[in-house]
């Protein structure tokens, strides 16, 4: 089953930009997708509710604003992922606030969206088979893999942070990693397992993971980065964001 794409720019030539990047990714990497544009964001909102599995939406629209309209969209579809492109990429770090995976600044290069869309199609592609189960107290709780940014444990509880929230349970990193065997996170410290999709930017002592600054351990910096190399050599996508270049 092909990923359902919508673009969302009120720009009609942008759309046929980004429309045609699509489909260059899809024919050099032997995709297919569904796309549908859109230059009316009301539109969009009307028809979203049949479910997108990759957004990319643009921030300031004549009828609104794209920020504010993910979020209402959030409030029945927590799944979708989405990528603002934008001209000013200050607004579009407001994006962390309704859970967007990343954003693309105007003018859009082909090398640019194409990084973003292979990170989202990864993403899309293992949501669609990996998940593990947390399990606590109040129950049982299935999480897509894809959507945890890291897992951190403090007095022994480990805490999965994801694009929907914090999940808890009992245990030690040790039981993390077995959940998420095969799949790409790797420690940084022996307090953090992370997901090397949601990598921003390395430093010579911490890691930006999906907007956060975590510590690197010396002892474990060596692996992780051999980890986020080989990662980046299979195909993965070190994201751009939080005004920095992504670069190690």
């Amino acid at each position: 089953m092909s990923a359902k794409i919508a673009i969302v720019d009120d720009d009609v030539s942008m759309l046929g930009t980004l429309k045609g990047y699509v489909d260059k990714y899809g024919s050099e990497h032997g995709k297919t997708f569904d796309v549908k544009t859109y230059s009316c964001l009301s539109v969009f909102m009307s028809e979203c509710a049949n479910g997108f599995d990759i957004i990319f939406m643009d921030v300031k629209l004549p009828d609104g604003n794209g920020i504010d309209a993910i979020k209402k969209m959030r409030e029945t579809n927590k799944d979708s992922i989405v990528i603002f492109v934008t001209d000013m990429a200050q607004f579009a770090v407001r994006g962390y606030e309704v859970r967007a995976m990343d954003y693309v600044v105007k003018p859009v290069s082909y090398y640019n969206f194409a990084s973003k869309l292979e990170a989202a199609v990864s993403a899309y592609e293992m949501s669609r088979t990996a998940y593990i189960w947390i399990i606590n107290k109040d129950g049982r709780t299935r999480l897509n893999a894809a959507l945890i940014k890291y897992v951190e444990v403090f007095s022994h509880t480990l805490i999965y942070h994801t694009e929907s929230g914090e999940y808890k349970e009992y245990g030690s990193i040790g039981l993390a990693q077995k959940k998420l065997e095969g799949l790409p996170f790797s420690p940084c410290s022996r307090f953090y397992l992370v997901n090397l999709a949601y990598v921003t930017n390395v430093s010579d002592s911490t890691a930006t993971v999906g907007g956060c600054r975590l510590d690197i351990s010396k002892r474990m910096r060596g692996q992780f980065l051999k980890d986020l190399n080989n990662y980046i050599a299979r195909g993965g996508m070190l994201r751009s964001g939080d005004g920095e270049d992504g670069s190690l």
